[in-house]
């Protein structure tokens, strides 16, 4: 089910996934991966959405998008997951045939700065760490690939960083993540956490209606 019941807020940064009904590949073919980045482009020239960052996995993608308005996140949502399930139906003759994604897709609010970094980082390292590449670059099917080779109106769907990019980013993406960054974000996607410092999280909770849920500390064994 989708984290927030009430509208979202415009200006914060949202990290916004989805995966597959079972984890089951959807992303099988090259074609497939161009028909999600056809309609997300399509999305994007609709609504003027700004999208900092994406990933297309096998069984899942993320996106990082920076809305302006109060409510323009959930009807850009709406319109590209309902409009791809439908072309990804009919583009496999399954159309009636059940659920395409597990559930509806899942938000959560970032800190700007080096929260949103990290997390722009985490997504578009995915093959990378995945061993699906040898360079994150490498993967076509992102926001990286784009900004490095992309055609001039991909990149122009690409909005521009509310942070400095790091001249060494590239290096810095194609580094192994701490362990310990990893463990809190996937913290957060499990919990449904916003992630960012505890004062901001605290705050953007009280704000959003949303009920932190604290890790779960480890077991003591005597």
């Amino acid at each position: 089910m989708r984290l927030f019941s009430r509208t979202l807020p415009g200006n914060t940064i949202y990290h916004v996934l989805n995966r597959a009904n079972a984890r089951v590949p959807i992303f099988q073919s090259e074609s497939d991966y161009q028909l999600f980045l056809k309609t997300l482009i399509e999305a994007w020239e609709q609504s003027g959405m700004r999208i900092l960052a994406f990933v297309i996995m096998p069984n899942h993608w993320h996106l990082v998008l920076y809305p302006q308005e109060e409510g323009e996140l959930s009807q850009f949502m709406s319109w590209l997951t309902n409009t791809h399930v439908k072309r990804w139906q009919s583009a496999h003759n399954l159309v009636g045939t059940g659920h395409l994604y597990q559930n509806s897709y899942k938000v959560f609010p970032v800190e700007t700065d080096t929260y949103c970094l990290n997390v722009i980082r985490y997504i578009e390292s995915n093959p990378f760490r995945a061993k699906m590449v040898d360079r994150a670059e490498k993967w076509r099917w992102s926001s990286l690939w784009i900004r490095e080779k992309g055609s001039s109106k991909q990149k122009k769907m690409l909005a521009d960083w509310p942070i400095i990019i790091p001249e060494n980013y590239l290096s810095f993406v194609n580094e192994q993540i701490p362990k310990e960054l990893t463990d809190s974000i996937h913290d957060s996607l499990k919990k449904g956490n916003p992630f960012g410092e505890d004062i901001w999280m605290k705050i953007t909770a009280e704000k959003m209606g949303i009920v932190i849920k604290q890790k779960r500390k480890p077991k003591i064994i005597p």
